[in-house]
């Protein structure tokens, strides 16, 4: 039987012989220990040769190498951050966001279902944070009537937020909660 080597097993072993004592110093230089960085200078080059046929395809594989040497390297720093196991009793996070700040998912579902002139000031005015004189200008209408029809279009969608959504009320006039959104 003859020499069946791989093609892309002696590409790798080429630019790994090009680069493998550069590679070293390199990783003795920046690992906090030689051991370390004998470890890591051997899982650069396994995953070398994982690459393949891609890794002889590289422009640069010396860059490639140095590359990986470097995401080993801070790899390794993070396995060695000091890290510590959390009680068994730690409650659960409680979604921090306000009841308002919750309702962006079934604004988003109802928001379409809106008539034209009412998404769009909505939309404009309350979403993107056009103001209403600069949508008035674009839309030809006076302030007093973008404001008008802004106002109309809030109590439009607040009616279809109470109905669809569940949205309640403190005694404020605020959102106090409401329920899941409609799905999709």
């Amino acid at each position: 039987m003859g020499d069946a080597r791989d093609p892309d097993f002696d590409c790798v072993l080429r630019a790994w012989k090009a680069h493998e004592t550069e590679l070293q110093r390199f990783l003795v230089r920046h690992a906090a220990d030689s051991d370390s960085a004998h470890d890591l200078l051997q899982d650069v080059f396994v995953k070398a040769l994982r690459q393949g046929r891609g890794f002889c395809a590289l422009d640069n594989p010396r860059a490639w190498l140095f590359q990986v040497a470097r995401h080993a390297l801070i790899d390794l720093g993070r396995r060695r951050l000091p890290s510590e196991e959390l009680p068994d009793d730690l409650p659960a996070p409680v979604d921090a966001r306000a009841p308002v700040d919750a309702l962006d998912v079934c604004i988003a579902r109802i928001l379409p279902f809106l008539g034209e002139d009412d998404r769009d000031i909505v939309q404009r005015c309350d979403l993107d944070g056009q103001t209403v004189r600069a949508f008035a200008e674009a839309a030809g209408l006076s302030l007093p009537a973008a404001k008008a029809r802004l106002l109309r279009a809030r109590k439009r969608l607040r009616d279809a937020l109470v109905a669809h959504c569940g949205v309640r009320f403190d005694a404020d006039g605020s959102v106090c909660c409401h329920a899941a959104p409609p799905p999709a």
